[in-house]
């Protein structure tokens, strides 16, 4: 992995660091007097390269949200360096804000105003306005698939054409990085797609850089160029998603058993091509070099051991299978909210502290 530049002196060129981000930590006070604070991310350390599209997965409470707050400037950290296009984003919060575009897991549109006047609106928070302005409108609208609805109020918008608008929004004022938390949530699978595509096509025509956030790990596996695994706060593992299922290593043959059947792990892990043998209650997760052929040798082998097997898939490596290895749980499973839930606050600014 190549090194980050000293921080705040970012290379140019092709794959410049635009995101540097070093020792990060945040601890939200404690909930009463004399007891310890919330860590909520633990010194972490990445980078992100510009035109790539950077995912940060994790379950609720692990810190995703809190790290985009930080380096959107809406918290303050409570230690370490963050750098946007080289700008020390609490020295200068300000001049971050221009640079980057922002997408909400929660629609921050005006129902009750249109398309057009949520856009003309967030271009004037910007101190954008005129002719050009209008054009920039209608040709994101258009670009959005939007054009058609522009002077329609908000609250008659689909799910689907909400996220486009708020996508629209944090692009109005052409910035080249865009951070998107959650911003698919709730949508159907094609309303996701949809979405998608126009981020896509924004990477393509603009070079845009993002770094987003998911709870549909397909997405960040067909998406995203690299991918941080973050939990408890700490940044677990980080590589492209094929270096991520790569590091999980074979297939994995889950087995299901009749309650009260005798132990199989000694047996299982004796056969040919048996990685590591894990026992979840009546299930075992089989760590194999083929799946497949495992199938028929651990039935007949269960069966001469007087074991009745009742079910058997055979998983290929996925960054659920990486999440499941490395943190013991499944990404959505249980165990995913931590003690409090201000571990990972949503993304509005504190009291006191500008957005």
């Amino acid at each position: 992995m190549t090194e980050n530049p000293a921080p705040g002196k970012v290379p140019h060129g092709p794959g410049e660091v635009v995101i540097d981000v070093r020792g990060l930590r945040m601890v939200y006070p404690p909930a009463k007097p004399g007891t310890p604070g919330t860590v909520a991310v633990d010194g972490i350390d990445f980078h992100v390269r510009r035109g790539e599209i950077f995912g940060f997965l994790g379950p609720n409470g692990a810190g995703k949200t809190t790290t985009i707050s930080i380096l959107t400037t809406l918290l303050r950290p409570t230690a370490g360096d963050a750098h946007v296009e080289g700008v020390d984003v609490v020295a200068h919060p300000h001049d971050v804000r221009r640079r980057l575009g922002l997408v909400f897991q929660k629609s921050t549109a005006d129902e009750e105003l249109t398309g057009r006047e949520n856009l003309a609106i967030q271009a004037g928070l910007y101190g954008l306005a005129g002719e050009a302005v209008d054009r920039r409108i209608s040709e994101l609208l258009a670009r959005m698939d939007l054009a058609a609805f522009a002077d329609r109020f908000v609250k008659t918008y689909s799910g689907g054409m909400r996220r486009r608008l708020e996508l629209a929004v944090g692009m109005v004022h052409e910035p080249k990085i865009l951070f998107l938390d959650e911003p698919t949530l709730g949508l159907d699978p094609q309303g996701r797609a949809g979405f998608w595509k126009y981020i896509q096509s924004l990477r393509e025509s603009s070079g845009i850089t993002a770094l987003m956030t998911t709870h549909y790990l397909e997405e960040a596996d067909q998406l995203c160029d690299r991918i941080a695994v973050i939990d408890h706060g700490k940044i677990i593992a980080l590589g492209t998603p094929k270096e991520l299922k790569d590091s999980v290593g074979g297939d994995t043959l889950e087995i299901s058993v009749a309650a009260g059947a005798r132990e199989l792990t000694p047996l299982l892990t004796a056969l040919p091509g048996v990685g590591a043998v894990t026992r979840i209650g009546d299930t075992y997760r089989v760590k194999c070099s083929n799946g497949e052929s495992l199938v028929p040798r651990a039935v007949l082998a269960a069966e001469q051991a007087g074991v009745l097997i009742t079910g058997a898939i055979v998983r290929k490596p996925t960054l659920d299978e990486v999440f499941l290895e490395l943190t013991g749980h499944a990404y959505r499973g249980e165990g995913e909210l931590p003690s409090s839930e201000a571990a990972d606050a949503p993304l509005v600014p504190p009291v006191g502290q500008g957005a």
